[in-house]
């Protein structure tokens, strides 16, 4: 039953997700977390965690390690638990891209249409406003540690600040920002 479930809700938070991997993080975590209960806060924070490490993007990798975290919770075995990350990820995608396809054909002919710029200007305000409910939301004990939550919230705003005037102001590579930081993070959380 839980295969069922997981399917169908990963199949609804792919769909009504715009905006990609960050804007999707929110609607995963009221479902796994507050919603179905598959998972604690904590480990959906380390499933976070782990998503943002590994290669790819994040929305997918979020829901790989949410259904291996959910099945494994429910007593099933690894293999199970693998299947269930395995259904979770084809979940998340198998309706966005048909539907990218099918919009991508109808905007390649209609692009100039005034209505279409409109549509897509509201979008773009829609997926920031989803993308800071996803960091707000991740602005708990949980996220920082359950002591020095002050000290750490503290660093964790400053490296954030640091990355973005260094990444905006002075147009840093990414990669060296994401190398720096975690040196930063293990140096400050160590």
């Amino acid at each position: 039953m839980i295969f069922l479930q997981l399917f169908l809700t990963f199949l609804l938070i792919g769909i009504f997700t715009f905006g990609g991997g960050y804007s999707m993080v929110a609607l995963i975590q009221d479902e796994v977390v507050q919603h179905r209960g598959w998972m604690t806060l904590q480990e959906f924070t380390d499933v976070l965690a782990i998503s943002q490490m590994t290669p790819g993007p994040i929305g997918i990798n979020t829901a790989t390690y949410a259904g291996y975290t959910a099945v494994a919770n429910a007593g099933y075995p690894v293999w199970a638990a693998v299947g269930g990350s395995l259904l979770a990820s084809l979940a998340v995608v198998i309706l966005p891209v048909a539907a990218m396809l099918a919009v991508c054909r109808y905007l390649q002919r209609h692009i100039h249409n005034p209505r279409i710029q409109l549509i897509l200007k509201v979008l773009r305000m829609a997926v920031v406003g989803l993308i800071a409910a996803a960091a707000l939301q991740l602005l708990t004990a949980e996220s920082f540690g359950p002591t020095g939550w002050n000290l750490r919230f503290v660093a964790s705003t400053a490296i954030f600040a640091a990355v973005f005037l260094a990444s905006w102001r002075y147009k840093i590579s990414p990669i060296l920002l994401i190398l720096l930081s975690g040196a930063a993070g293990w140096l400050i959380y160590m």
